[in-house]
């Protein structure tokens, strides 16, 4: 993949170009880096041609969280709720530019993320109808009252295909919020496809961090 670099409101973003024109575009927050590993897994992979726009240096538990949770250890900070905020300045300009970039129109537009981007990519599915698809892999789906926010609110768009993972042994721990990290996916999982909509649903051996790369690119791949 070519890729260009550039900078809005100090987010970092790093666009791989498809080989061809008019191919989806998927967006994927990340926590640092500029996408590279996650490109490399996506190598190994069957997947088809598409745009993918990594965006880095984001204010992370700032930018990727809807509203504000404590600290959930005394070393780590608060979560702040700046996901709207966020989320207009990807809809605003980010997403502006990157289309002016890349060769023809984005035949579909996805979001992806880990963890906190993978909360975020949820979130914005009942914030706005700018995404067909959405992969959420060991997504923060612990965070407070996110499930019941999404059992009582609608989606502004309904999308064609929803990813969720989790690793085996992510809900394995004393923390009482992290600890219901399976049980509040697993129940969104159900609820999505009560509502008829497309969703692959997997577990993957390992706590939180293992494999990220591999685990965002299978989300990835299995949204396009």
């Amino acid at each position: 993949m070519n890729t260009e670099k550039f900078t809005i409101k100090n987010r970092s973003a790093t666009l791989y170009h498809a080989e061809a024109a008019d191919r989806p575009l998927i967006v994927l927050n990340i926590y640092s880096g500029d996408g590279s590993s996650v490109v490399d897994a996506l190598r190994t992979l069957d997947c088809p041609d598409f745009n993918l726009l990594c965006i880095g240096d984001l204010k992370w538990d700032h930018d990727m969280s809807p509203w504000y949770c404590p600290p959930l250890a005394e070393s780590e900070p608060p979560c702040t709720g700046g996901a709207d905020e966020y989320l207009k300045l990807l809809l605003s300009e980010i997403l502006p530019k990157t289309k002016d970039m890349i060769n023809g129109d984005p035949s579909l537009m996805g979001i992806a993320g880990y963890s906190l981007a993978g909360l975020f990519a949820l979130y914005s599915l009942y914030q706005c109808d700018a995404f067909e698809r959405v992969a959420s892999m060991s997504g923060s789906l612990w965070f407070p009252d996110f499930k019941e926010y999404c059992l009582e609110h609608e989606m502004k768009r309904r999308p064609d295909k929803i990813y969720l993972s989790l690793g085996d042994r992510e809900a394995r721990t004393r923390n009482r919020l992290l600890k219901t990290v399976q049980d509040n996916t697993e129940s969104i999982v159900k609820h999505y496809r009560e509502l008829g909509l497309d969703v692959t649903w997997e577990l993957n051996p390992g706590n939180h961090f293992k494999d990220a790369a591999l685990r965002s690119a299978k989300g990835i791949a299995a949204i396009l």
